[in-house]
């Protein structure tokens, strides 16, 4: 599929969802990135839906991502989880990045909860922080909005400034202040890759006001925000950002942060959902 996305397409997709998990309206999606994805196990009662069964879905390229969705409870909130997201570096176009949301707002979601790992531009972060994203910095000229506006979804022009719900950036602070430990805040900084940024680079982002850097989730909240979807971010700052200490980045060590941090990320992300 390379041509955009129809409304047709959407429903189809919604539509093979909603059958396989027979009719349920998830209480909120949650979109797992890099190192994060064993949240998945957290979940009770599941049906696991790997993306090249559902119509029209992207499917993931990233080796260590699972590419499949898990549809579970927790406590008494019904989830669905995305095990694997989509990348623009992967090839895909930025519409298809962010495909699923508009999929989930078919189905009636009306929560959504994105995290990811990302490089800390900030000097007070420290590997294995989480921090609430409140704000975001795109470097990339496109959008995944370009083109043909689907109507079902929303005004083609809509606000920016009210992207990330305040409401669950508080109730996530609120959470993590219960589990011992301080959630910052920051802006988030999104840059294509798939190559890591240069120390460059990194200077510039920080002198615009960007605390974190990535490659994902800008796409998915901008198109979250045309189809009113709530959402709250959280980063696990999975190293820092180029020329911050010198060292080199690896995909080892964005992985290897994600696993030493996973008792606080499962603990921080299952009281939220509860409480949502």
């Amino acid at each position: 599929m390379t041509d955009k996305a129809t409304f047709a397409d959407y429903k189809a997709s919604a539509d093979y969802i909603s059958d396989r998990i027979g009719g349920a309206t998830p209480d909120v999606a949650v979109i797992l990135g890099s190192g994060l994805g064993s949240y998945a196990d957290e979940l009770t009662d599941t049906v696991v839906i790997p993306y090249r069964e559902i119509p029209h879905f992207p499917i993931s390229t990233v080796s260590y991502q699972k590419g499949e969705l898990v549809y579970g409870r927790l406590g008494d909130k019904k989830v669905l989880a995305m095990n694997g997201r989509f990348h623009y570096y992967e090839g895909w176009e930025m519409w298809q990045t962010a495909y699923p949301i508009g999929v989930f707002k078919l189905l009636g979601i009306g929560k959504l909860i994105i995290t990811n790992a990302a490089g800390g531009i900030d000097e007070s972060y420290r590997p294995g922080d989480l921090v609430c994203v409140n704000d975001h910095i795109k470097l990339s000229p496109t959008s995944p909005l370009r083109g043909a506006n689907i109507p079902e979804f929303g005004e083609r022009f809509f606000d920016m400034q009210r992207v990330y719900d305040k409401t669950l950036i508080a109730l996530a602070k609120e959470k993590a202040e219960a589990l011992g430990f301080t959630l910052k805040e920051g802006v988030y900084g999104y840059m294509t890759g798939p190559q890591y940024e240069t120390p460059a680079e990194i200077r510039m982002l920080r002198l615009v006001g960007a605390t974190l850097v990535g490659m994902s989730t800008v796409a998915e909240v901008i198109f979250a925000a045309q189809c009113n979807i709530p959402t709250l971010c959280i980063s696990c700052v999975s190293n820092m950002a180029a020329g911050i200490t010198g060292a080199a980045i690896t995909e080892e060590e964005v992985l290897e942060t994600g696993k030493l941090i996973k008792h606080r990320f499962t603990s921080l992300m299952s009281e939220i959902i509860k409480a949502i």
